[in-house]
């Protein structure tokens, strides 16, 4: 039985440990964040352009034939 409340008590101390350093340290996480929010904005850009240039393509394609 004293084993376990070892145990126990260790991983207490060790989820106290990283609840510590997340106050602490936050920043590095909302950078990461920011970070991530980005590059999924800069993909759905990418892919409007992509889109839009099949469109062109299309379009071309159609009017080449056209003449």
């Amino acid at each position: 039985m004293e084993t376990l409340i070892e145990v126990v008590s260790y991983l207490g101390r060790g989820i106290e440990a990283v609840l510590g350093y997340l106050e602490t340290h936050h920043w590095i996480f909302g950078l990461a964040a920011l970070g991530y929010i980005f590059y999924l904005h800069d993909r759905a850009i990418h892919a409007r352009f992509d889109a839009l240039e099949k469109r062109i393509d299309e379009v071309r394609k159609r009017l080449a034939i056209d003449y």
